[in-house]
């Protein structure tokens, strides 16, 4: 896992990896931002007739507070599902420096196969983490148990949607049923690592990206005879 992430890490400076940085990020990011107008707006409305012309001022204040912690929570599933967007292009480029032979025989996943795999993701992220959102408050207590349990989650959660970027290239529904089954406990780890990523700062921007790539060396290195 340390040298698909070293390799990964190297490969940023790739063309077509840097534009799906930079697309994912700033298509992430203007999300982020529509969606803080759009509740500046009805929040606003809803308070003027209580508070009248100081509505504005807390309607701002709420606002940033409750973007502030969408950002800490929700990024990381908005993130990943952007990419998904444009994860064949990150994993084709990986496969042209170090596996020409895999991308010869891949088959390119089409925008609406890659927008329904990177919402998927999302909507699963969401449902999980709210599902077992009472067990997150009650580990409160423990000082660490949230976070642990969080993190640990989100590895699972990741382990999938990071090898599905890649798997979908190159096998069918059932094979890739099977080939989950079969890498489950390995592609935890892939996933606990770019968990890890998500929690560093500045890193965290890189994420999404650098777990993809990483993502192609695991299939590639576990496909290899």
């Amino acid at each position: 896992m340390f040298r698909a992430f070293f390799l990964s890490l190297a490969q940023l400076g790739d063309p077509a990896i840097r534009r799906v940085l930079v697309r994912s990020l700033a298509v992430t990011f203007a999300l982020f931002a529509a969606a803080g107008v759009a509740m500046w707006w009805g929040v606003r409305a809803a308070l003027t007739g209580w508070l009248g012309a100081q509505a504005g001022g807390w309607s701002a204040a709420l606002t940033l507070v409750v973007e502030f912690l969408a950002l800490w929570l929700a990024f990381r599933a908005v993130a990943v599902a952007v990419v998904g967007i444009f994860a064949d292009n990150i994993v084709a480029a990986v496969e042209a420096r170090h596996y020409p032979q895999a991308l010869a025989s891949a088959r390119p996943v089409a925008l609406a196969r890659g927008m329904a795999m990177g919402l998927g993701s999302a909507l699963r992220v969401i449902a999980v983490n709210l599902l077992l959102l009472p067990l997150y408050i009650v580990l409160l207590a423990t000082g660490v148990g949230t976070a642990a349990a969080f993190l640990l989650v989100n590895a699972w959660l990741l382990s999938r949607d990071l090898g599905d970027m890649v798997a979908a290239r190159h096998m069918d529904g059932p094979a890739m049923r099977r080939w989950r089954k079969a890498t489950g406990p390995a592609r935890f780890l892939l996933g606990l690592a770019a968990a890890a990523l998500f929690v560093v700062p500045g890193l965290n921007l890189l994420a999404p990206v650098l777990g993809a790539s990483m993502a192609t060396h695991f299939f590639h290195k576990r496909r290899q005879p």
